[in-house]
């Protein structure tokens, strides 16, 4: 690849650091594999954790989407001060922090005596992954030049496919032969291989000239998306975003925000350039990621209870029939970038989003014996779909940023992703609950007042009482279904619609086909400060 001029790019990267690069990548992907395997593993597992004890904890749909939440609410909030402390003390640094404090909460979900114990064990956990995903993502860019960083973001995108696909079908083989507990469990393992590996393979780098520490705008983003992360959380688990429980941290949160941006613009040594948002590229790729796992979220979260619940499979099974949805990312995420090459990042992302839409827009048309083969054509859709999303707007968000500011870059992109995905999962949460017991209400009449508010939390809550009422809840189970598929609809065709507007953005917004990589200006960088392993 050359330069406009013809001459070769001068490399910015160690010749030693250079060398090991793939191999670093290596361990970054395992470092990220236990990071998303831990939630993918999760979704599997709803339906067992929510069984009574001694099978699971006996959680209630809401203990649960606190369990998975709990974990976003300190994962968001501390994203983007992880990776401001990446680039000021060094990526290594917290990279290694952050993978032992995931694998410490790991093993105590796992021994979790109850929901709220599991619950706090999952912040724990949180805390842990905010300091990996960014540290990842900002020494990959520290150690591929500039040429190659979207081929390695694709492959780095792509083994989010991969944790997707081990996930279920490890978190199925552990539930068929083991307690509920196992599913954290096997984190630890891998923890210590990932440990190990980093300590012997991954290059130390940092920002050379940080300047000054920001310390008011830290607080701010840390006060501002937690209150802001909570409100939606809890406007979730209410299935009301009207209550004032609901409405006070939503407010607050957004007020906070708004101080920090403008703390950010005054300030002469801000924690983040706002200008950056100026660009439309930039804020285009923010959006369309945030919209994208705002609309995957929410439908993923209900095709655990679909698969289970309603179609009656197996952990297991659920979990091998979402390999597609997997598998596509691995294979065509890596590839993105020869497709955009061709036809642009504008058209290659809007097509990908459609994709995306329709495959969501599909579960609203899904019933108790849809064909399999369709099942996992839409999850093939929706798997290509995302691969031709995640790679380019990932590229356009780092690359629009110098080096030296990886870290910050990298925990915007996925601070704005989680918040996303939280929203998918509280909004669209909230949607399928609301309707789900509003048609499953006159099938409730005969229980007591407390009876009837319990089962008329969830599919599982209904089908859990009708258990317990003996051959007199059989006639619950058929209403059950229908009630749930009925707000599964209605939820799926929301999340499309969400993708549709992720579509619209990114064709307005993103660039179009361009000339060769290699003449797009790399952001005015000053030499940044790489190590390799044991200097």
């Amino acid at each position: 690849m050359t330069s406009p001029s013809g001459a070769a790019t001068a490399p910015r990267v160690p010749e030693a650091v250079h060398r090991r690069r793939w191999a670093t990548l290596a361990v970054l992907m395992l470092s990220l594999l236990i990071v998303v395997l831990d939630n993918s593993i999760l979704n599997v597992a709803v339906r067992t954790i929510a069984a009574p004890p001694p099978t699971g904890l006996g959680a209630t749909q809401g203990q649960l989407e606190w369990a998975i939440n709990a974990y976003t609410l300190v994962f968001a909030g501390l994203l983007f001060t992880a990776g401001l402390l990446g680039d000021r003390i060094g990526r290594k640094k917290v990279l290694l922090f952050g993978t032992t404090v995931f694998g410490v909460g790991s093993a105590l979900a796992a021994f979790s005596a109850s929901p709220v114990e599991l619950i706090a064990y999952r912040a724990m956990m949180g805390l842990g992954s905010a300091f990996v995903m960014p540290a990842t993502l900002a020494v990959l860019m520290n150690v591929f030049e500039r040429d190659e960083q979207p081929k390695a973001i694709g492959i780095w995108t792509g083994s989010v496919g991969v944790a997707v696909a081990i996930g279920p079908i490890t978190g199925g083989l552990l539930l068929e032969h083991f307690w509920w507990g196992s599913i954290f469990l096997v984190n630890v393992p891998v923890v210590i291989i990932a440990l190990v590996a980093m300590v012997l393979l991954v290059p130390e780098s940092k920002d050379p000239d940080p300047g000054r520490m920001d310390p008011l705008g830290v607080v701010l983003s840390i006060i501002g998306l937690v209150l802001l992360v909570s409100g939606i959380i809890h406007g979730g688990e209410l299935a009301d975003f009207t209550a004032p429980s609901v409405v006070l941290p939503l407010l607050a949160g957004v007020v906070v925000l708004a101080g920090f941006v403008l703390h950010e613009k005054r300030s002469d040594h801000p924690a983040i350039d706002m200008s950056y948002f100026g660009r439309p590229a930039f804020a285009a790729s923010i959006a369309a990621g945030a919209l994208g796992f705002f609309a995957l979220m929410g439908v993923t979260f209900i095709s655990a209870f679909y698969l289970q619940s309603v179609r009656g499979h197996s952990a297991l099974e659920a979990g091998m029939l979402m390999v597609p949805l997997a598998v596509t990312q691995v294979v065509f995420a890596p590839r993105a970038r020869l497709v955009v090459d061709r036809y642009g990042a504008r058209g290659v992302c809007a097509v990908g989003m459609l994709m995306v839409a329709a495959g969501l827009g599909s579960f609203g048309f899904f019933d108790a014996s849809t064909p399999l083969w369709v099942l996992e054509a839409v999850f093939f859709v929706q798997g290509t779909g995302m691969a031709h999303v995640m790679t380019p707007v990932t590229v356009a968000v780092m690359q629009t940023l110098p080096r030296e500011k990886a870290g910050s870059g990298s925990a915007i992109n996925n601070t704005f992703r989680q918040v996303g995905g939280a929203l998918g999962v509280a909004v669209l949460g909230s949607a399928l609950s609301a309707h789900y017991r509003g048609e499953i209400e006159p099938y409730l009449t005969g229980l007591s007042t407390g009876a009837r508010e319990a089962a008329g939390e969830s599919v599982e809550s209904t089908l859990a009482a009708a258990q317990r009422l003996g051959p007199a809840g059989k006639a619950l189970t058929a209403p059950a279904h229908e009630a749930f598929l009925s707000a599964m609809h209605l939820t799926a065709l929301g999340s499309a619609g969400v993708a549709v507007i992720g579509a619209v953005v990114v064709a307005l917004f993103l660039p179009g086909r361009v000339g060769p990589r290699a003449e797009q200006p790399e952001p005015e960088q000053v030499p940044v400060r790489t190590e390799p392993p044991g200097e």
